[in-house]
């Protein structure tokens, strides 16, 4: 019996190390195509926001992305998209909003989705504020998160490209090995 139980064991620790390396490896996958400017609409996913409006080093990552990206491409528009957490003294759209502002980015370029908490629905309620019939969307996030991501606005019938912002070193095991379950519950789930 206990040669039946440790064999069992190694079988199911095989078997979660090989959907541990599958997932890291869907989640490298994520950070192509890239974004070309082809896309008319942006959309940036928030994430953490510090008391007093400071954006996390991720959040802050995003931004500085998403600034160099509009200032590249002037014919793209933002939709900043991230409600108010528990945790959050104001909505991580608001704070999107103020840093884009506050380095350059007209403010008629930028539309605000400040209900959602989670990253389905920071796609779903962004939709909403697109034209109708927009199928072709950028998605910037950090590198960790496209993966996800993307699959789910596919689910929402968008053709996706992406912008990875690096995933700060500070954060960057917690996040992937977070990242990695919900990734395997969105697979199961589908959303």
């Amino acid at each position: 019996m206990k040669k039946w139980i440790t064999r069992i064991g190694v079988i199911l620790l095989a078997i979660c190390i090989v959907v541990y390396i599958w997932l890291g490896e869907e989640m490298k996958q994520g950070v192509q195509p890239a974004a070309n400017g082809t896309a008319t609409y942006m959309i940036v996913l928030g994430a953490k926001v510090k008391p007093g409006g400071i954006p996390s080093l991720s959040l802050e990552n995003r931004l500085e992305e998403a600034v160099k990206y509009l200032k590249k491409y002037p014919n793209v528009n933002a939709i900043v998209s991230g409600g108010k957490g528990g945790d959050e003294d104001r909505t991580e759209a608001s704070v999107m909003l103020k840093y884009l502002q506050d380095n350059g980015i007209d403010t008629n370029r930028i539309l605000v989705e400040d209900q959602s908490t989670s990253t389905y629905e920071n796609l779903l309620f962004s939709k909403e504020l697109l034209p109708k019939g927009t199928k072709k969307i950028t998605i910037l996030s950090n590198d960790f998160h496209l993966k996800r991501a993307k699959y789910l606005a596919e689910s929402l019938g968008f053709e996706v490209d992406v912008i990875a912002a690096k995933t700060p070193k500070s954060v960057e095991i917690k996040l992937t090995l977070r990242e990695r379950a919900a990734l395997l519950k969105t697979y199961i789930i589908g959303y």
